[in-house]
């Protein structure tokens, strides 16, 4: 009786080792994915649908492996809307990212032609200025931003009854 008892409880005992191997194998598997994945926080600027402010939304987005990359990123989310049912987006939703190139400091966007719809009460040139000014937030390392509307430059330098602090004479001139 005594022989049998003891196979039983090794059987048991080798059960909960084999269980306690796994779990150890999975939580420094998921560890290991963790400290591969780098998230960084990206803010956004949208407008509330009724009184017409600024709302900003942060979100943390994983980190892109080269710039480029990562500012293409920013601007595709951005494109997207905001999370809230409450905001309205800057641009349609079906207005897409076309082309992208960052060179030399310099931010080079075509969005497709959507892009110069207003979405409901809204300004176009207000909604490029605030996606401008979106990426500068996050990127301050980029020298300037010139916005293209199926491949037709879009020319911010007569919106001059936007308050900021850039100077919007040299937005897009270069």
């Amino acid at each position: 009786m005594s022989v049998r008892k003891n196979t039983f409880l090794t059987g048991i005992a080798g059960k909960q080792n084999r269980r306690f191997l796994y779990l150890v194998f999975l939580v420094v598997f998921a560890w290991r994915e963790y400290q591969n994945i780098t998230l960084v926080r990206r803010t956004f600027v949208f407008y509330t649908n009724l009184q017409n402010n600024t709302i900003v939304e942060d979100r943390m987005l994983p980190e892109a492996e080269t710039t480029e990359d990562d500012i293409k990123f920013y601007v595709e989310e951005a494109l997207l809307g905001p999370v809230s049912p409450d905001m309205a987006p800057l641009f349609p939703r079906e207005t897409r990212l076309r082309s992208f190139m960052y060179r030399d400091g310099d931010v080079y966007a075509d969005l497709s032609e959507s892009a110069a719809l207003p979405v409901e009460n809204s300004d176009v040139m207000r909604n490029f200025f605030t996606l401008y000014r979106g990426i500068k937030r996050n990127f301050p390392y980029i020298g300037s931003v010139k916005f293209f509307i199926m491949g037709n430059r879009v020319m911010l330098d007569d919106i001059d009854e936007y308050d900021d602090d850039f100077v919007l004479s040299r937005l897009f001139l270069h």
